[in-house]
């Protein structure tokens, strides 16, 4: 007897038609008549569950019937049949139905009724069953899946980038401490200050907010790496864009100038969202329906039009000549605000824009200064409905220009004594960037808050499970 994913049902029902075969999942809902019940089966492998007919004159049905209730882990062995009714074309005609766990539907915490995001997020160890956030985890498997078939596709070697760190990649200083000191003990050298050579890695060390330097390293000699793991920032912020532990994707070409990151970027989201929307339809479907009308239309028009690329400076001029009151003014010199990317990307082009040639004071040290001694050759892709989405740049390769820099970023060179010696042996241009993963599952689902995007999200004073 074949035991199936309900999937794999759904997608091929005409492989099984007729077969005993045998399914496991949680019961989301029983319609008993008396006679006969109907079990609606989800195993999580997808977003519409099997229906189960389970007929009164089976063996047990009567001792069953109390225990198979919502919530309930069961195994069901029968055949596949075509169902009579309209909402679905196959059903099981259960011969035997094993109660493995049970659940009581009285105080089951999922209910019929529709839950608010917030109290989900109070039960992570449920919240998976619902239907929202089962799809955000198939979203979460497709687009991480296609990422890697992306960068494998063309060549690219996966570094597994170091999460402890001692050097801070951005320089914002939204550092988490990583140390074996007792806080209540803690040793203290001639000035009075704490002695980190007693510490495990005997100095400071944290966690890091990005891969790209080591991921720098590697593509010094390798030519062309990525790195998909998570990233931290001790970022003190409760909005719905934030969150203190997430995914980042970091590609790093060798060679390369900040056109081939910008043409790497667009490849990239078009690819991701061509996957999701051929292998995720029934869920693209339902947040289309569910959570963001119209989010189905977007992505398809996302991955058939060319993005729009535009500098910095030609942006606030369409941005100073808005008639609107912005909550933050425009000029230039500023960072750009959600506001001012959405308006760029919903209203003014309605498509992804790409924005290039940042003011050098509000960019990373480590990115490469253009010949005007204004700006950088940073590059931003701006989407609708989030704005930002990734981030990224030519790399400075000058060793004297590099150092000046790290310097006037007011950090230590000696902390960066092995980056600046990557300048040293055989510098090339260089570029890479960096796209929230998290942010691309917003994006794609059209979920407000990015707490709802990550199985255990980790904010300000929640550290929950």
């Amino acid at each position: 007897m074949t035991k199936l994913k309900i999937k794999e049902i759904k997608t091929h029902p005409e492989k099984h038609l007729n077969e005993k075969i045998t399914v496991k999942g949680w019961i989301r809902s029983v319609r008993d008549q008396k006679s006969f019940s109907f079990i609606d089966l989800n195993d999580g492998s997808t977003l519409s569950g099997l229906q189960v007919l389970f007929k009164g004159e089976r063996p047990g049905y009567a001792d069953l019937l109390p225990q198979l209730q919502t919530g309930a882990a069961i195994h069901v062995e029968g055949h596949l049949v075509q169902s009579p009714g309209e909402k679905q074309a196959v059903e099981i005609d259960a011969e035997k139905i094993h109660v493995v766990g049970l659940s009581d539907a009285e105080s089951y915490p999922l209910q019929k009724k529709r839950h608010s995001f917030e109290f989900l997020r109070s039960i992570a160890h449920l919240r998976p069953r619902t239907n929202t956030l089962g799809a955000i985890t198939r979203v979460r498997n497709t687009l991480a899946f296609a990422t890697h078939e992306f960068f494998q596709s063309r060549g690219f070697l996966y570094i597994h980038t170091p999460i402890i760190t001692a050097s801070d990649c951005e320089g914002a200083g939204e550092l988490f401490r990583v140390s074996t000191l007792d806080p209540d003990k803690l040793p203290k050298n001639k000035e009075g200050k704490v002695d980190y050579t007693q510490d495990f890695f005997q100095k400071p060390a944290y966690l890091t907010v990005s891969g790209q330097l080591n991921a720098e390293i590697y593509a010094m000699a390798s030519s062309d790496v990525y790195t998909f793991g998570p990233t931290f920032r001790a970022e003190n912020s409760n909005t719905t864009r934030h969150l203190a532990e997430f995914w980042m994707i970091e590609p790093e070409m060798a060679f390369a100038t900040l056109k081939e990151d910008m043409e790497l970027a667009e490849s990239f989201l078009k690819f991701v969202i061509k996957a999701l929307l051929e292998r995720n339809g029934e869920d693209v479907a339902f947040f289309d329906k569910m959570i963001s009308p119209g989010i189905q239309n977007m992505l398809e028009n996302v991955v058939k039009t060319p993005f729009e690329h535009l500098s910095y400076t030609k942006a606030i001029e369409i941005l100073e000549k808005v008639d609107r009151k912005w909550e933050f003014p425009v000029k230039w010199g500023i960072d750009l605000q959600t506001e001012h990317e959405r308006y760029l990307t919903e209203e003014h082009f309605k498509k992804p824009v790409i924005l290039t040639d940042y003011p050098k004071e509000i960019k990373a040290f480590y990115m490469r200064q253009n010949d005007d001694g204004k700006t950088v050759a940073a590059m931003d892709v701006l989407v609708p409905g989030v704005g930002e989405i990734i981030g990224g740049s030519q790399r400075e390769d000058r060793l004297d220009v590099l150092h000046d820099k790290i310097v006037k970023a007011g950090l230590n060179p000696e902390d960066y004594w092995w980056y600046l010696e990557l300048r040293k042996w055989g510098s090339c241009p260089h570029a890479g960037f960096g796209c929230g993963f998290e942010r691309l599952v917003r994006f794609t689902t059209g979920m407000e808050n990015i707490r709802d995007c990550i199985p255990f999200p980790r904010t300000p004073g929640n550290a929950l499970f």
